[in-house]
């Protein structure tokens, strides 16, 4: 069995992971864990050949998606059961089903795997899972019903974005208390997080209702210093169907810490800056509707989930071009790279 490091694997979008081999991840498997919000189903794929190798079904509306350090379990959040739904990822069988609190959104695991933290949609808390005991431990309060919840690149802090607060709330993972919060002017969607040399929080970076870009934050000065603005298309390009109030709806960093990357809906496009400077690097078109992204943990491969084409964009981040595009469910949202052990699916 594999573990990536002493810290485990986190969410690609919220790391600096890097490994030696890309998508063989030495002794165990890579794959791509992709939810589908109009459905009651998950498709994995495997990024050596970009199929489907695998389908999750009995999820009624999956919304958050990640996976044990381990690589021994998947974990979903499921809106209609208001659980947090486990599987194995040897068997894709369910293995238990945990309440919480109310509707579930966005989901993240601690990088030693013993806490898993839900975004509850349904009220001002953010739920605390306890991993062996497969309990829901605590509730702890936000300013407002939480929509994504991340742990940052070192594990130290968990943060929660609200859309009706407007703020995101900074919480030491050790204690699960408030350390600082920060106001915005519009909705928090989704964010991901750059690493210090020494692996603590350097910036984190926002996406907001209605903002066609990405806000930079200064972590260690708790206040934001930069807007990052994306291309605007004609007029006849643009699509503004299902945007949500998100026109940007999906961020990365890179493994190695050299490239941001950002969906634009209304474009239909993948946008990056290099790192740290956040100097643009251009554009890649994908489907309609780009909703969310991970990547591969060598950073070379990121994969867009196309809600309003049912379909994965798989980007190569050095050309800036798509690969291919893999259908799956109905309108995919939130996914996941997770490294598995030799006997899992």
């Amino acid at each position: 069995m594999v573990r990536a490091s002493r810290w485990g694997f986190l969410p690609l979008a919220c790391g600096i992971l890097l490994l030696a081999n890309p998508v063989a991840a030495q002794d165990g498997r890579v794959r791509i864990i992709q939810t589908n919000a109009a459905g009651d189903n998950v498709h994995i794929i495997d990024p050596v050949t970009n199929e489907v190798v695998g389908i999750i079904t009995g999820i009624e509306i999956p919304h958050g998606v990640t996976s044990n350090p381990d690589g021994s379990e998947y974990y979903f959040s499921n809106e209609v059961e208001h659980t947090l739904d486990v599987f194995s990822t040897e068997t894709l069988q369910l293995l238990a089903r945990i309440p919480l609190t109310d509707r579930p959104n966005n989901v993240a695991i601690t990088p030693d795997g013993e806490k898993v933290y839900v975004a509850i949609a349904g009220g001002a808390f953010v739920d605390v899972i306890d991993v062996r005991t497969r309990k829901n431990v605590r509730s702890i309060p936000t300013d407002g019903w939480v929509h994504n919840v991340y742990v940052t690149p070192d594990g130290k802090h968990m943060v929660a974005g609200m859309i009706g607060a407007r703020s995101s709330s900074v919480f030491d993972t050790e204690t699960d208390q408030h350390v600082w919060s920060l106001e915005f002017d519009q909705g928090v969607r989704p964010m991901t997080f750059e690493a210090n040399l020494d692996g603590s929080t350097k910036r984190i970076f926002v996406q907001i209702s209605g903002f066609h870009g990405v806000y930079v934050v200064d972590f260690a000065r708790r206040e934001l210093v930069q807007k990052l603005t994306m291309p605007e298309l004609p007029f006849s390009r643009v699509n503004n169907d299902a945007m949500q109030g998100s026109p940007g709806h999906g961020l990365a960093v890179s493994p190695d810490g050299s490239q941001l990357w950002s969906t634009s809906k209304p474009n239909s496009h993948l946008y990056a800056w290099s790192l740290p400077d956040l100097e643009f690097l251009g554009g890649v078109e994908v489907g309609h509707d780009p909703d969310w992204l991970t990547m591969t943990p060598d950073g070379r491969y990121i994969y867009a989930a196309n809600a309003g084409s049912n379909s994965v964009s798989v980007v190569d981040t050095q050309t800036l071009r798509e690969v291919t595009r893999i259908p799956v469910g109905q309108v995919p949202k939130r996914n996941h790279t997770a490294i598995l052990p030799g006997g899992s699916r």
